[in-house]
């Protein structure tokens, strides 16, 4: 994590200049980072899970989920449109950092994740564990944990690369979207998938047969990001997050999601 460290250290003097000026000054100053296409590109992976992290779409078809709110909010107050870029998983959020294809965005974090994303505060923290396949005789992850097994896990994560740590005997197999994930639990293709317990106990919910397991093999938590080399979009998106959470706006977005016993880390 000293990464991740180094990174906070290099964005506080921005910070602290931001904060000390006017809002409207503090926008300007950080607009031309944070949106230089004129509209604030927001990137959001897409999935049924819900939670603090994944976006979905609505009836008519609007992406919708805490990041979406967030993305808006701060759109509207740097004066600026907004506009979502949508990927199926954090890991290809990750990888197109470097492309331009987005200028905010909000993912789990992690040292190696750090190497192309600037992070600021977090706002989530939550247990990764597993869920099990029906009629798989598995009570623990140490049972888990054995030849024949197999774990799917949303590529390119920092819940599989966690996964793939503690698990010694058992592969850890990436997938592109939670959807694949959870056809081949119910076709019996993986033994078990690797994720956050927030999401997994509704997921079990409509798997019938399938258990979270108990325990977790690490703690992920959730930030907001944006594209390495951008000081003055860190510091004001960093400004914006701890705004939105003293100011209770990240609340009222939590309760509006369905996440009202969720605390804000």
């Amino acid at each position: 994590m000293k990464r991740i460290g180094a990174l906070a250290r290099i964005a506080t003097p921005f910070l602290f200049a931001l904060l000390v000026l006017p809002a409207a000054a503090r926008a300007d100053a950080a607009k031309d980072e944070l949106a230089p296409s004129g509209h604030l590109r927001v990137a959001i992976a897409m999935s049924s899970l819900g939670g603090p992290f994944w976006s979905a779409k609505d009836a008519a078809g609007k992406p919708t989920g805490v990041p979406v709110d967030l993305g808006a909010e701060m759109a509207r107050r740097l004066g600026v449109p907004v506009d979502y870029v949508m990927y199926e998983n954090s890991g290809q959020i990750t990888d197109a950092a470097a492309k331009g294809e987005w200028d905010l965005t909000f993912v789990p974090i992690d040292a190696e994740r750090a190497k192309k994303l600037a992070f600021g505060p977090i706002y989530h923290a939550a247990d990764a564990t597993y869920l099990v396949r029906a009629g798989l005789a598995v009570q623990t992850a140490e049972q888990l944990d054995q030849p024949g097994m197999k774990v799917g896990a949303v590529a390119n994560t920092t819940t599989m690369r966690g996964a793939a740590r503690v698990l010694k005997n058992t592969p850890v197999v990436g997938y592109q979207s939670v959807d694949e994930i959870i056809a081949l639990l119910n076709t019996g293709q993986i033994d078990a998938f690797a994720n956050l317990r927030d999401q997994l106990v509704p997921l079990s919910a409509r798997i019938p047969g399938s258990r979270v397991l108990p325990g977790a093999f690490q703690q992920t938590k959730t930030a907001v990001a944006v594209p390495l080399g951008k000081p003055n979009a860190l510091a004001y998106a960093s400004a914006f997050l701890d705004n939105a959470k003293t100011g209770g706006f990240l609340r009222r977005t939590f309760d509006a999601h369905g996440l009202k016993d969720t605390p804000i880390f």
